[in-house]
């Protein structure tokens, strides 16, 4: 009996207020005393038909140790002839811009498919073509025929609160449309693996497989976030799920549509975060700030007189707490216009104005066939060190070469047959120079490597 009564509080409570348990036992009433019974519907109707479902196949190649040695296919008169299998997986999305035919989805969603569809939630289907697609914040955008869409409004998540309450539609396990509710968690989440831009925001709106990429929307109906991913130990939902905010979304779906890709640009600026110790010793009561920890030469930041030892506080009017924030700032700004950065040195604030510029990015193929779908740019400065120098492979397509022989995203090209490279010049010089086979010597995750790519 006790049991009873605390169910009927719960149910009672959604309602507003405790009503007698007969009146529970039976259908809810519309009203109670007047009053119309609080309900979610009237947005969800507006916003379901902006949420779609995404389908999506993969050729995935079956790898054989066997079938890939020269000497067993010759032996058994097996053809030299790659084995495929078509992999399929689900996601959901967002109308953003009915107009074009506009979806923006997770990266992860659609990567490496071959084959996309998205089905609205008036049960039309389309094939969508990508527009652009954006790894480091796992952010893509598709598009679809402009038939008759509508759109989600976008608000600004920079406003959100921990308490908001948010509700997230999508497609899980395939299900179809499915809509779930909760409120923020927490703010500013980040240590997502493969992600080089990172402020999530927390939800315990439940978020299950297959709502990648679908809406997470506040009361009104507005976009506030994509949801990305679910802390699980199970694979379920546990009430610990990670959105994308739409201020970060904007600023990749605005990119997508008039690139195809996210032109970031950089200060080059190294932080690293601030410690009680070093706050205490810059005066910084507050301790919140980046510490400058190297500036690189003949940089947008060198040239304005930022130097090691300076703590920056914000960037174009947004407050700058620690080296995260540094770093997911810098990523969004607008290449070749003045912004403002203010820091403090010698215990004095201090303002400069500077212009992000684009990173130096080299086509492979501009330099040799064999490097041919792969991209590479400057280091970072974050990467460097005494012993780890060089370029970084930046992108890379999947039937490219380099790809086949085991290279991929995020690779340090440091020598090139034996000879040691520090900048994109000197690879530039170094594989241009080479007769012959080419070898490359890269490091990952703390390992040298050495590869020939014939």
């Amino acid at each position: 009996m006790q049991q009873f009564f605390k169910l009927v509080f719960v149910i009672s409570g959604l309602a507003g207020m405790l009503v007698p348990a007969d009146r529970v036992l039976g259908a809810l009433p519309v009203a109670v005393e007047g009053d119309p019974l609080p309900t979610l519907a009237p947005v969800l109707e507006r916003v379901i038909p902006s949420v779609v479902n995404i389908y999506t196949q993969t050729r995935v190649r079956i790898r054989s140790p066997l079938l890939d040695d020269p000497f067993f296919r010759r032996f058994f008169n097996v053809p030299d002839v790659p084995r495929e299998r078509v992999s399929q997986s689900l996601g959901s999305g967002v109308v953003v811009d009915a107009e074009q035919g506009y979806v923006l989805t997770n990266n992860h969603v659609i990567a490496g498919s071959t084959h996309i569809s998205v089905t609205l939630a008036d049960g039309r289907s389309f094939a969508a073509e990508v527009i652009g697609t954006d790894p480091d914040t796992d952010l893509a955008m598709i598009r679809i025929p402009p038939d008759n869409l509508r759109a989600l409004p976008l608000a600004d998540s920079n406003q959100l609160r921990v308490g908001d309450f948010v509700i997230a539609v999508g497609n899980p396990f395939g299900l179809g449309q499915t809509v779930t509710s909760g409120s923020v968690s927490a703010l500013g989440r980040a240590g997502f693996r493969g992600l080089e831009f990172q402020n999530f925001f927390q939800t315990d709106a439940s978020i299950n497989p297959g709502n990648s990429g679908g809406a997470l929307i506040n009361l009104r109906g507005e976009l506030v976030g994509i949801n990305s991913a679910i802390f699980t130990p199970s694979g379920g939902n546990v009430g610990i799920g990670f959105a994308i905010p739409s201020a970060m979304a904007k600023y990749v779906m605005d990119q997508l549509a008039r690139f195809g890709e996210v032109r970031r640009g950089t200060l080059g600026i190294y932080v690293q975060d601030l410690t009680a110790e070093l706050a205490g010793a810059f005066g910084l009561k507050n301790g919140k700030g980046a510490l400058v920890a190297e500036v690189a030469g003949d940089s947008a930041a060198e040239r304005a007189g930022i130097r090691a030892g300076d703590v920056i506080t914000a960037i174009a009017d947004s407050a700058v707490n620690n080296a995260r924030d540094f770093h997911n700032i810098e990523g969004q700004l607008p290449l070749g216009e003045s912004i403002t950065v203010e820091f403090f040195r010698n215990q004095e604030k201090k303002q400069t104005r500077l212009n992000a510029e684009a990173l130096k990015v080299l086509n492979g193929g501009a330099i040799d066939r064999r490097l041919r779908g792969a991209t590479f740019e400057e280091l970072p400065l974050k990467l460097r060190s005494d012993r780890i120098k060089g370029v970084l492979l930046s992108g890379l397509e999947s039937g490219s070469q380099l790809a086949r022989n085991g290279l991929r995203p995020g690779d340090i090209i440091t020598a090139v047959n034996r000879q040691g490279i520090s900048d994109l010049s000197d690879f530039q010089g170094a594989v241009g120079s080479v007769r012959g086979g080419l070898y490359l010597q890269l490091h990952r995750n703390g390992g040298d490597y050495r590869i020939r790519i014939d």
